[in-house]
């Protein structure tokens, strides 16, 4: 799971507990004027079994999916245990295209991100 926080200008997303070793990754700051869109994650479209290139991270069907994955020339960051707790945050200027992630409360982080500032 990941804890999210919005300081001033940036969001601050901390991969919690286990999941930091699983996914080799503890933490991102991200300038919000780079996130272009948050929303709720498709659970039937993140059951699929091809991730992309695990590079590095790991990926136990219906159980988790946790690190850096390649596919179609993006990088994407996983970190999913439960589906139907994940959103999809969409990044421009970053190493990473996208963080699919699993969060305490979906709905109140996609609200919290639509009234954010972007300055």
């Amino acid at each position: 799971m990941v804890s999210v926080s919005i300081e001033r200008s940036k969001a601050i997303f901390e991969v919690q507990g286990l999941h930091r070793f699983l996914a080799f990754k503890s933490r991102f700051d991200i300038p919000l004027a780079h996130v272009t869109d948050v929303r709720a994650a498709d659970p039937t479209a993140l059951g699929g079994w091809w991730k992309g290139l695990r590079l590095p991270g790991v990926h136990v069907p219906g159980f988790i999916v946790a690190g850096t994955f390649y596919r179609g020339g993006k990088r994407t960051f996983w970190d999913v245990s439960n589906p139907a707790r994940a959103i999809v945050v969409d990044l421009d200027g970053e190493a990473y295209h996208q963080l699919i992630i699993e969060v305490e409360n979906p709905a109140a982080e996609i609200a919290r991100f639509q009234a954010a500032p972007l300055t």
